[in-house]
């Protein structure tokens, strides 16, 4: 990974440059931003320091000349920025609902229920193969009519752009426009299963055959569905045998010990699994015969003697990178296991931003406040992932001396060094002031008490300048009787 100055600003250079139609609104964005970071997890009215400022928050919320594009605009910039400076970049795509059921603006419509209000939330983000998260790169939301609930299966053999599922399709050419406007680096588009999307893999075809720029991709296969052109008479007259099982009979690659982490729905454990690959022929689904085959390579992953309680690891890999050497699979499923970070990113966005406990009156209004809080959730993630990649930094590169000198003299009750900290060590005093014991062998800190101790830091650093050894300034005290 390549490191620079670019990757540790500070949240307002994330909007450095915008354009609102108006100099004020622009300033009112960085200032609102700023204020919003100091704690996510507080309502905008907490967030705020009295009415005046408050009111200001809403106005601009209210503001037609701001749109939700605009205000991620110079973020995305700037992560392209960080792109470009990497070999490597992982462009990870994922869905996730916003539900506002208990206090629905007055316009929204529907997620999977008549009586369920919100929207989904479709997110591109871009990452380092070391998981460090370089930005937002795209986003999309969408809602349901009550009209439109329930008629999936009428909707199967509509046009790919008459679908929900587009938006991988169009998330899959964002990755492209990025290996355009990056030629240096190779950009990698990451998935689960809803993105096995025959017209993804045939659009990289394509463009390959064109000799146009284009993302690779890794993307989980809905295992069940996908077939080769080889007949399997045993299945029925017009059966074709599955990708799947073809991979399944091939040779063993290698097996392997993972580490699997913790997740809502298994405990962390280390994994015993079986590894094979091999280049397949795919014919295309009934409802998209017009359709060529394609071929690519596949990776199968799949755990031996696991749990038994249906989360043993069961990877179908499509991919266009090289399967040549056992180092060339591992790469890729390192590549496909980056895809949990965006899993983590819409934790922090909902649980450590709140954000759906906004209570605004109108979409546009809450899909502005969504902007913010998206760079703030990022920003988040950024310095956890920053700790752990370059975690030999001077902690200056992102924290300000009030920051580290304070958190610092509170948490370890000592004098200060003479030289600033490591980033590494600095960053487990700040988890500390969010709940971390740092007991030895402890896992390294996550998002969550980072923005608890962020938010407690944002006091103390106050509190050093105002009245710190550095202030100038002689704190009166009250004589005793």
């Amino acid at each position: 990974m390549t490191w620079s100055k670019n990757m540790c600003e500070g949240i307002a250079e994330e909007l450095r440059g915008i354009e609102l139609g108006d100099e004020r609104v622009d300033r009112r964005s960085i200032q609102l931003i700023e204020t919003l970071a100091v704690n996510p997890t507080a309502s905008i009215n907490a967030s705020c320091q009295g009415w005046a400022e408050t009111k200001a928050a809403y106005r601009f919320l209210d503001n037609d000349l701001v749109t939700p594009e605009k205000i991620l605009l110079p973020h995305q910039d700037a992560t392209l920025g960080r792109i470009q400076e990497q070999p490597v970049v992982v462009i990870v795509q994922d869905t996730t609902e916003l539900d506002y059921t208990d206090h629905p603006p007055k316009d929204a419509r529907c997620l999977n229920k008549v009586d369920r209000h919100g929207f989904y939330d479709h997110v591109s983000m871009a990452l380092t193969p070391e998981r460090l998260c370089l930005g937002v790169v795209d986003v999309e939301t969408f809602d349901r009519s009550p009209e439109s609930l329930g008629k999936s299966q009428e909707r199967k053999g509509l046009p790919i752009e008459e679908k929900e599922s587009y938006r991988w399709l169009r998330g899959y050419r964002k990755a492209n426009e990025l290996a355009e406007k990056c030629p240096g680096t190779k950009i990698i588009s990451v998935a689960d299963r809803e993105c096995d999307i025959y017209e993804i893999y045939a659009e990289y075809r394509d463009r390959q055959d064109r000799q146009e720029a284009c993302a690779e991709y890794v993307i989980r296969a809905q295992k069940e569905e996908r077939t080769t052109l080889e007949r399997d008479p045993s299945a029925g007259k017009n059966a074709y045998r599955k990708v799947y099982e073809t991979v399944a009979d091939s040779p063993l690659l290698a097996t392997k010990i993972l580490e699997l982490c913790e997740t809502p729905k298994r405990p962390a454990r280390d994994a015993c699994l079986e590894i094979r690959a091999m280049t397949v022929t795919m014919k295309p689904p009934s409802t998209r015969s017009q359709l060529e085959p394609v071929t690519h390579n596949v990776v199968l992953v799949r755990e031996v003697n696991g749990p038994g309680d249906d989360t043993e690891v069961d990877w179908l890999l499509f991919t266009s990178l090289p399967i040549d050497s056992l180092e060339a699979v591992q790469k890729i499923i390192d590549y496909y296991r980056a895809r949990w970070t965006i899993e983590t990113y819409f934790h922090v966005l909902k649980s450590g931003c709140c954000v759906e406990e906004i209570q605004l009156e109108t979409v546009p209004r809450l899909k502005r406040c969504l902007a913010l809080y998206r760079i703030i959730a990022w920003r988040l993630m950024h310095l956890t992932y920053l700790n752990r990649t370059v975690p030999d930094l001077p902690c200056t590169v992102a924290f300000t001396d009030s920051e580290w000198k304070s958190v610092y003299r509170v948490v370890t009750k000592k004098a200060l060094p003479k030289t600033p900290p490591r980033l590494a060590e600095f960053m487990r005093l700040l988890a500390q002031l969010g709940g971390y014991n740092n007991r030895p062998g402890e896992p390294p800190p996550g998002p969550q008490v980072f923005w608890v101790g962020m938010r407690r830091m944002s006091d103390f650093a106050a509190a050093w300048l105002a009245f710190g050894p550095e202030s100038g300034k002689v704190v009166p005290t009250t004589a005793g009787p």
